[in-house]
C-alpha cells in the first residue's frame, strides 16, 4: 500500500527497471536518524527521523533516496537539509510528477 498514486507508479517504474537488469534492489520506507536522541537539563529530547519512500540500488552500485511528493512542506525542507549534511554520501531524489 502507498500513500499516493504518484508513489505507486513511481514503484511500478522502478519494477520495470528491476526486471531490465538496471536496479538490483528496492526498499520501501527506509529510516535515517537525524538527530540521535539528548539529554539537556534533565529533558530527554527525541530523536528526528526521516522516512523516505525508497531507497534504490542500481546495478552500477549506485544509492539513491527517492521521495515522491505532491508538496514539499517546510517541514520536509528541514529534514531535506538535515539528511543532506548527514548523509553526504547518499543523493535524496525529489520527485513531483511521475
Amino acid at each position: 500500500m502507498f500513500d499516493s498514486q504518484m508513489e505507486a507508479k513511481y514503484y511500478n517504474a522502478l519494477k520495470l527497471l528491476q526486471a531490465a537488469g538496471e536496479v538490483t534492489k528496492i526498499e520501501l520506507q527506509p529510516k535515517f536518524e537525524l538527530l540521535p536522541t539528548f539529554k539537556k537539563n534533565g529533558v530527554t529530547h527525541r530523536a528526528i527521523t526521516y522516512i523516505a519512500d525508497f531507497k534504490v540500488t542500481y546495478a552500477d552500485g549506485k544509492i539513491e533516496i527517492v521521495d515522491v511528493k505532491g508538496i514539499e512542506t517546510q517541514v520536509f525542507k528541514i529534514k531535506q537539509k538535515l539528511f543532506e549534511y548527514k548523509y553526504p554520501k547518499l543523493s535524496l531524489k525529489v520527485v513531483k510528477d511521475v
